[in-house]
Protein backbone atom coordinates (compact mmCIF):
# COMPACT_ATOMS: atom_id res chain seq x y z
CA UNK A 1 0.00 0.00 0.00
CA UNK A 2 0.92 3.77 -0.57
CA UNK A 3 1.37 6.14 1.84
CA UNK A 4 4.15 7.74 4.38
CA UNK A 5 4.75 4.22 6.13
CA UNK A 6 6.55 1.62 4.34
CA UNK A 7 6.21 -1.98 5.43
CA UNK A 8 8.66 -4.30 5.84
CA UNK A 9 9.02 -7.33 4.44
CA UNK A 10 7.36 -8.80 8.16
CA UNK A 11 4.86 -6.20 8.36
CA UNK A 12 3.97 -6.66 4.84
CA UNK A 13 2.93 -10.30 5.52
CA UNK A 14 1.01 -9.67 8.49
CA UNK A 15 -0.64 -7.14 7.13
CA UNK A 16 -1.29 -9.19 3.89
CA UNK A 17 -2.53 -12.01 6.50
CA UNK A 18 -4.85 -10.15 8.34
CA UNK A 19 -6.23 -8.29 5.24
CA UNK A 20 -7.74 -11.88 3.65
CA UNK A 21 -8.83 -12.93 7.15
CA UNK A 22 -10.81 -9.48 7.88
CA UNK A 23 -11.74 -9.50 3.92
CA UNK A 24 -13.71 -12.40 4.47
CA UNK A 25 -16.13 -10.99 7.30
CA UNK A 26 -15.94 -7.47 6.70
CA UNK A 27 -17.77 -3.94 8.02
CA UNK A 28 -21.28 -6.22 7.31
CA UNK A 29 -20.50 -8.65 9.63
CA UNK A 30 -19.32 -6.09 12.36
CA UNK A 31 -22.16 -4.10 12.08
CA UNK A 32 -24.61 -7.11 11.91
CA UNK A 33 -23.40 -8.69 15.10
CA UNK A 34 -23.46 -5.03 16.91
CA UNK A 35 -26.80 -4.88 15.63
CA UNK A 36 -27.87 -8.58 17.02
CA UNK A 37 -25.90 -8.09 20.63
CA UNK A 38 -23.67 -10.63 18.72
CA UNK A 39 -20.18 -11.15 18.97
CA UNK A 40 -17.44 -11.76 16.95
CA UNK A 41 -16.12 -15.37 18.11
CA UNK A 42 -16.02 -16.91 14.22
CA UNK A 43 -13.46 -13.99 13.83
CA UNK A 44 -11.74 -13.90 16.57
CA UNK A 45 -10.55 -17.71 16.16
CA UNK A 46 -9.51 -17.26 13.08
CA UNK A 47 -7.36 -14.64 13.97
CA UNK A 48 -5.94 -16.45 17.06
CA UNK A 49 -5.38 -19.73 14.83
CA UNK A 50 -3.74 -17.57 12.34
CA UNK A 51 -1.30 -16.31 15.17
CA UNK A 52 -2.06 -13.13 14.39
CA UNK A 53 -3.81 -11.90 18.16
CA UNK A 54 -0.09 -12.72 20.13
CA UNK A 55 2.22 -11.39 17.32
CA UNK A 56 3.76 -9.56 20.12
CA UNK A 57 3.79 -11.89 23.46
CA UNK A 58 7.01 -14.19 24.30
CA UNK A 59 7.12 -17.08 22.50
CA UNK A 60 7.80 -19.66 25.63
CA UNK A 61 4.31 -18.81 25.91
CA UNK A 62 2.62 -19.29 22.38
CA UNK A 63 2.79 -15.51 20.99
CA UNK A 64 5.16 -14.73 18.07
CA UNK A 65 7.89 -13.10 19.66
CA UNK A 66 7.61 -9.72 18.03
CA UNK A 67 6.70 -6.40 19.30
CA UNK A 68 3.80 -3.66 19.55
CA UNK A 69 4.59 -2.59 15.81
CA UNK A 70 3.35 -5.92 14.66
CA UNK A 71 0.50 -5.53 16.34
CA UNK A 72 -0.37 -2.62 15.36
CA UNK A 73 -0.39 -3.46 11.92
CA UNK A 74 -2.75 -6.22 12.62
CA UNK A 75 -4.96 -4.19 14.32
CA UNK A 76 -4.69 -1.19 11.75
CA UNK A 77 -5.61 -3.44 9.21
CA UNK A 78 -8.93 -4.78 10.62
CA UNK A 79 -9.67 -1.50 11.13
CA UNK A 80 -9.33 -0.42 7.51
CA UNK A 81 -11.99 -3.16 6.49
CA UNK A 82 -14.39 -1.81 8.77
CA UNK A 83 -13.31 -4.19 11.68
CA UNK A 84 -12.77 -1.68 14.81
CA UNK A 85 -12.10 -4.49 17.59
CA UNK A 86 -12.32 -2.79 20.90
CA UNK A 87 -11.46 -6.26 22.35
CA UNK A 88 -8.09 -6.15 20.04
CA UNK A 89 -6.83 -3.20 22.30
CA UNK A 90 -7.59 -4.69 25.96
CA UNK A 91 -6.95 -8.46 26.08
CA UNK A 92 -4.29 -8.62 23.92
CA UNK A 93 -2.42 -5.38 24.05
CA UNK A 94 -3.56 -4.49 27.53
CA UNK A 95 -3.90 -6.90 29.22
CA UNK A 96 -0.71 -9.35 27.50
CA UNK A 97 1.67 -6.66 27.89
CA UNK A 98 0.94 -6.17 31.58
CA UNK A 99 0.84 -9.64 32.03
CA UNK A 100 3.78 -10.54 29.86
CA UNK A 101 5.99 -7.96 31.85
CA UNK A 102 4.63 -8.54 35.44
CA UNK A 103 3.07 -11.46 36.07
CA UNK A 104 4.12 -14.68 38.02
CA UNK A 105 5.93 -17.47 35.47
CA UNK A 106 2.43 -19.62 36.67
CA UNK A 107 -0.13 -16.94 35.49
CA UNK A 108 2.12 -15.99 32.42
CA UNK A 109 1.85 -20.02 31.48
CA UNK A 110 -1.86 -19.98 32.66
CA UNK A 111 -2.67 -17.27 30.74
CA UNK A 112 -0.48 -15.56 27.60
CA UNK A 113 -0.89 -18.93 25.59
CA UNK A 114 -4.71 -18.20 25.48
CA UNK A 115 -4.75 -14.76 24.79
CA UNK A 116 -2.28 -15.52 21.62
CA UNK A 117 -4.51 -18.08 20.21
CA UNK A 118 -7.43 -16.19 21.20
CA UNK A 119 -8.94 -18.97 23.01
CA UNK A 120 -8.85 -17.09 26.43
CA UNK A 121 -10.10 -13.29 26.78
CA UNK A 122 -9.33 -10.68 29.51
CA UNK A 123 -10.97 -7.25 30.01
CA UNK A 124 -9.23 -4.50 31.40
CA UNK A 125 -11.17 -2.85 34.65
CA UNK A 126 -9.44 0.82 35.81
CA UNK A 127 -12.38 3.11 35.10
CA UNK A 128 -14.71 3.84 37.44
CA UNK A 129 -17.70 5.97 38.38
CA UNK A 130 -16.16 8.96 40.48
CA UNK A 131 -12.37 8.24 39.51
CA UNK A 132 -12.81 8.27 35.65
CA UNK A 133 -9.24 7.30 34.54
CA UNK A 134 -7.86 9.19 37.43
CA UNK A 135 -5.79 5.95 38.78
CA UNK A 136 -5.07 8.21 41.94
CA UNK A 137 -8.44 8.01 42.88
CA UNK A 138 -8.99 4.55 42.25
CA UNK A 139 -11.83 3.77 45.28
CA UNK A 140 -12.03 -0.50 44.46
CA UNK A 141 -10.68 -1.90 47.61
CA UNK A 142 -8.84 -5.32 48.28
CA UNK A 143 -8.50 -6.83 51.57
CA UNK A 144 -6.11 -9.57 52.48
CA UNK A 145 -7.85 -12.43 54.21
CA UNK A 146 -6.35 -15.29 55.16
CA UNK A 147 -4.77 -17.21 52.12
CA UNK A 148 -6.52 -14.85 49.71
CA UNK A 149 -8.15 -11.25 48.93
CA UNK A 150 -11.63 -9.53 49.14
CA UNK A 151 -12.42 -7.13 46.80
CA UNK A 152 -15.03 -4.26 46.97
CA UNK A 153 -16.60 -1.85 45.18
CA UNK A 154 -17.37 -1.07 41.29
CA UNK A 155 -15.75 -0.02 37.70
CA UNK A 156 -17.29 1.59 34.93
CA UNK A 157 -17.14 1.53 31.36
CA UNK A 158 -15.58 -1.66 30.97
CA UNK A 159 -15.32 -2.73 27.78
CA UNK A 160 -16.42 -6.66 26.30
CA UNK A 161 -16.65 -7.48 29.69
CA UNK A 162 -19.24 -9.94 29.02
CA UNK A 163 -17.21 -11.89 26.49
CA UNK A 164 -13.92 -12.35 28.43
CA UNK A 165 -13.53 -14.79 31.65
CA UNK A 166 -11.51 -12.85 34.18
CA UNK A 167 -10.86 -8.83 34.50
CA UNK A 168 -7.59 -7.76 34.79
CA UNK A 169 -8.42 -5.32 37.93
CA UNK A 170 -6.69 -2.53 39.51
CA UNK A 171 -7.93 -2.35 43.30
CA UNK A 172 -6.33 -0.13 45.72
CA UNK A 173 -4.87 -2.39 48.76
CA UNK A 174 -6.02 -1.81 51.67
CA UNK A 175 -2.64 -2.40 53.46
CA UNK A 176 -1.37 0.71 55.31
CA UNK A 177 0.46 2.37 52.41
CA UNK A 178 -2.76 2.07 50.10
CA UNK A 179 -1.19 1.29 46.82
CA UNK A 180 -2.88 0.22 43.90
CA UNK A 181 -2.58 -3.67 43.50
CA UNK A 182 -3.87 -5.79 40.24
CA UNK A 183 -5.30 -9.02 40.16
CA UNK A 184 -7.04 -11.46 37.93
CA UNK A 185 -10.45 -11.94 38.91
CA UNK A 186 -12.63 -14.42 36.79
CA UNK A 187 -16.17 -12.50 35.86
CA UNK A 188 -18.26 -15.70 37.09
CA UNK A 189 -16.82 -15.15 40.64
CA UNK A 190 -19.39 -14.94 43.35
CA UNK A 191 -20.45 -11.43 44.66
CA UNK A 192 -19.21 -10.08 40.61
CA UNK A 193 -22.31 -8.63 38.78
CA UNK A 194 -22.08 -7.20 34.90
CA UNK A 195 -24.39 -4.52 34.14
CA UNK A 196 -24.92 -3.28 30.32
CA UNK A 197 -24.47 0.35 29.66
CA UNK A 198 -26.55 1.70 27.00
CA UNK A 199 -24.79 3.17 24.67
CA UNK A 200 -25.04 4.72 20.93
CA UNK A 201 -21.57 2.90 19.96
CA UNK A 202 -22.67 0.55 17.10
CA UNK A 203 -19.69 -2.05 18.17
CA UNK A 204 -20.37 -5.63 19.36
CA UNK A 205 -18.08 -4.76 21.97
CA UNK A 206 -20.32 -3.56 24.68
CA UNK A 207 -19.69 -1.23 27.88
CA UNK A 208 -20.81 -2.76 31.04
CA UNK A 209 -20.50 -1.39 34.97
CA UNK A 210 -19.19 -4.32 36.96
CA UNK A 211 -19.94 -4.43 40.88
CA UNK A 212 -18.09 -6.11 42.98
CA UNK A 213 -19.99 -7.09 46.14
CA UNK A 214 -16.80 -8.89 48.82
CA UNK A 215 -15.35 -11.14 45.20
CA UNK A 216 -12.84 -13.46 47.29
CA UNK A 217 -9.74 -14.47 44.94
CA UNK A 218 -7.33 -16.34 46.01
CA UNK A 219 -3.68 -14.98 46.53
CA UNK A 220 -2.14 -16.45 43.18
CA UNK A 221 -4.75 -13.60 41.78
CA UNK A 222 -2.65 -10.98 42.75
CA UNK A 223 0.01 -9.68 39.87
CA UNK A 224 3.29 -9.01 41.32
CA UNK A 225 3.76 -7.59 44.63
CA UNK A 226 0.96 -5.56 46.59
CA UNK A 227 1.08 -2.07 46.26
CA UNK A 228 2.80 -2.11 43.20
CA UNK A 229 0.31 -1.46 40.38
CA UNK A 230 0.84 1.54 39.67
CA UNK A 231 3.90 1.01 37.54
CA UNK A 232 2.19 -2.44 36.67
CA UNK A 233 -0.61 -0.35 35.03
CA UNK A 234 1.42 1.81 32.99
CA UNK A 235 2.92 -1.20 31.61
CA UNK A 236 -0.60 -1.92 29.42
CA UNK A 237 -1.23 2.59 28.77
CA UNK A 238 1.25 3.22 26.81
CA UNK A 239 0.54 -0.37 23.83
CA UNK A 240 -3.70 1.06 24.88
CA UNK A 241 -2.80 4.54 23.15
CA UNK A 242 -1.03 3.24 20.31
CA UNK A 243 -3.42 0.51 19.70
CA UNK A 244 -6.16 2.73 20.13
CA UNK A 245 -4.24 5.20 17.68
CA UNK A 246 -3.53 2.22 15.19
CA UNK A 247 -7.42 1.12 15.34
CA UNK A 248 -8.24 5.17 14.30
CA UNK A 249 -5.80 4.75 11.95
CA UNK A 250 -7.47 2.27 9.99
CA UNK A 251 -10.90 3.32 10.24
CA UNK A 252 -9.86 6.63 8.92
CA UNK A 253 -8.21 4.09 5.77
CA UNK A 254 -11.45 3.06 5.19
CA UNK A 255 -13.60 5.56 5.64
CA UNK A 256 -11.40 7.69 2.70
CA UNK A 257 -11.18 4.40 0.52
CA UNK A 258 -14.80 4.47 0.09
CA UNK A 259 -15.34 7.78 -0.27
CA UNK A 260 -12.83 7.85 -3.07
CA UNK A 261 -14.56 4.60 -4.56
CA UNK A 262 -17.66 6.57 -4.35
CA UNK A 263 -16.02 9.67 -6.04
CA UNK A 264 -14.93 7.83 -8.78
CA UNK A 265 -18.01 5.93 -9.79
CA UNK A 266 -20.63 8.73 -8.84
CA UNK A 267 -22.13 11.01 -11.07
CA UNK A 268 -24.49 14.22 -11.14
CA UNK A 269 -23.82 16.07 -14.13
CA UNK A 270 -21.25 14.66 -16.93
CA UNK A 271 -18.17 13.85 -15.21
CA UNK A 272 -17.59 12.11 -11.45
CA UNK A 273 -17.50 14.09 -8.49
CA UNK A 274 -14.17 13.23 -7.40
CA UNK A 275 -13.50 15.57 -10.90
CA UNK A 276 -14.30 18.40 -8.32
CA UNK A 277 -12.14 19.97 -6.58
CA UNK A 278 -14.75 20.70 -3.53
CA UNK A 279 -15.01 16.95 -2.76
CA UNK A 280 -11.44 16.01 -4.22
CA UNK A 281 -9.27 18.52 -2.00
CA UNK A 282 -11.31 18.15 1.85
CA UNK A 283 -10.68 13.92 0.84
CA UNK A 284 -7.01 14.91 -0.09
CA UNK A 285 -6.62 16.73 2.86
CA UNK A 286 -8.43 13.89 5.15
CA UNK A 287 -5.48 11.74 3.57
CA UNK A 288 -2.45 13.57 4.69
CA UNK A 289 -4.06 13.90 8.31
CA UNK A 290 -4.42 9.99 8.86
CA UNK A 291 -1.24 9.07 6.88
CA UNK A 292 0.65 11.74 9.46
CA UNK A 293 -1.17 9.83 12.09
CA UNK A 294 0.01 6.34 11.10
CA UNK A 295 3.55 7.89 10.74
CA UNK A 296 3.16 8.49 14.75
CA UNK A 297 1.86 5.49 15.45
CA UNK A 298 4.60 3.39 14.23
CA UNK A 299 7.22 5.93 15.88
CA UNK A 300 5.26 5.10 18.89
CA UNK A 301 5.63 1.66 19.00
CA UNK A 302 8.95 1.47 18.00
CA UNK A 303 10.12 3.60 20.28
CA UNK A 304 8.21 1.00 22.99
CA UNK A 305 9.71 -2.17 21.21
CA UNK A 306 12.77 -0.73 21.80
CA UNK A 307 12.68 -0.10 25.70
CA UNK A 308 12.77 4.15 25.29
CA UNK A 309 10.29 6.06 27.11
CA UNK A 310 7.26 6.18 24.22
CA UNK A 311 4.65 8.20 26.58
CA UNK A 312 4.90 11.67 24.75
CA UNK A 313 4.77 9.70 21.09
CA UNK A 314 2.08 7.38 22.38
CA UNK A 315 -0.12 10.17 23.36
CA UNK A 316 1.12 12.50 20.26
CA UNK A 317 -0.41 9.37 18.27
CA UNK A 318 -3.85 8.97 20.04
CA UNK A 319 -4.66 12.25 19.75
CA UNK A 320 -3.62 12.68 16.11
CA UNK A 321 -5.28 9.74 15.13
CA UNK A 322 -8.36 10.33 16.69
CA UNK A 323 -8.26 13.88 15.49
CA UNK A 324 -8.04 12.80 11.45
CA UNK A 325 -10.34 9.67 11.72
CA UNK A 326 -13.09 11.27 12.41
CA UNK A 327 -12.33 14.22 9.77
CA UNK A 328 -11.77 11.54 7.04
CA UNK A 329 -15.21 9.57 8.54
CA UNK A 330 -17.16 13.21 8.31
CA UNK A 331 -15.69 14.09 4.83
CA UNK A 332 -16.45 9.86 3.56
CA UNK A 333 -19.80 11.04 4.77
CA UNK A 334 -19.84 14.15 3.52
CA UNK A 335 -18.85 12.47 -0.32
CA UNK A 336 -21.91 10.42 0.12
CA UNK A 337 -24.38 12.94 0.45
CA UNK A 338 -27.87 11.61 1.95
CA UNK A 339 -26.14 8.04 0.96
CA UNK A 340 -23.52 8.53 3.59
CA UNK A 341 -26.05 7.99 6.12
CA UNK A 342 -27.41 4.81 4.79
CA UNK A 343 -26.96 2.04 6.47
CA UNK A 344 -26.22 -0.02 3.17
CA UNK A 345 -22.78 2.50 2.69
CA UNK A 346 -21.17 1.11 6.04
CA UNK A 347 -20.24 4.43 7.33
CA UNK A 348 -22.47 6.48 9.25
CA UNK A 349 -22.74 3.89 12.02
CA UNK A 350 -18.92 4.04 12.61
CA UNK A 351 -19.54 7.58 13.76
CA UNK A 352 -19.40 6.72 17.70
CA UNK A 353 -16.96 4.30 17.98
CA UNK A 354 -15.06 6.80 16.26
CA UNK A 355 -15.71 9.69 17.97
CA UNK A 356 -15.29 7.29 21.76
CA UNK A 357 -11.82 7.39 20.58
CA UNK A 358 -11.36 11.17 21.40
CA UNK A 359 -12.60 10.04 24.72
CA UNK A 360 -11.27 6.82 25.64
CA UNK A 361 -9.14 5.74 26.34
CA UNK A 362 -7.65 8.58 27.60
CA UNK A 363 -9.21 12.38 26.79
CA UNK A 364 -7.86 14.37 24.33
CA UNK A 365 -7.94 17.50 27.11
CA UNK A 366 -5.57 14.42 29.37
CA UNK A 367 -3.57 14.21 26.49
CA UNK A 368 -2.89 18.08 26.29
CA UNK A 369 -2.45 18.17 29.74
CA UNK A 370 0.40 15.55 29.38
CA UNK A 371 1.97 16.95 26.45
CA UNK A 372 1.72 20.90 28.08
CA UNK A 373 3.41 19.89 31.24
CA UNK A 374 5.98 16.86 30.25
CA UNK A 375 6.49 18.10 26.70
CA UNK A 376 6.47 22.20 26.82
CA UNK A 377 7.51 22.22 30.68
CA UNK A 378 4.36 23.89 31.76
CA UNK A 379 2.69 23.76 35.04
CA UNK A 380 0.61 20.71 35.28
CA UNK A 381 -2.95 21.41 35.26
CA UNK A 382 -4.08 18.20 37.83
CA UNK A 383 -2.64 16.84 40.32
CA UNK A 384 -3.47 13.77 42.48
CA UNK A 385 -3.42 13.85 46.22
CA UNK A 386 0.30 13.19 46.25
CA UNK A 387 1.10 16.00 44.18
CA UNK A 388 1.36 13.67 40.73
CA UNK A 389 0.70 15.02 37.72
CA UNK A 390 -2.70 12.36 37.19
CA UNK A 391 -2.29 13.12 33.14
CA UNK A 392 0.12 10.56 32.62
Amino acid sequence: MTGLVADTSEHRLIRQSTAAIAARYGHAYYSGRAREGGHIAELWADLGQAGLLGVHLPEQYGGGGAGLAELTVVTEELAAHGLPLLIAVISPAICGSILAAHASPEMKASWLPGLADGTRRMAFALTEPDAGSNSHNVSTTARRDGLGWVITGGKYYISAADECEALLLVARDGGPEGGLSLFVVPTDAPGLTLKPIPTALVSPDRQFTVFLDDVEVGEDALIGAAGQGFRQVFAGLNPERILAAALCNGVGRYAIAKAAEYARQRKVWSEPIGAHQGIAHPLAQAHVGVELARLATARAAELFDSGQDAAEAANIAKLAAADAALAALDQAIQTHGGNGLALEYGLADLWFVTRLMRTAPVSREMVLNYLATHSLGLPPSYEGSHGRDIST
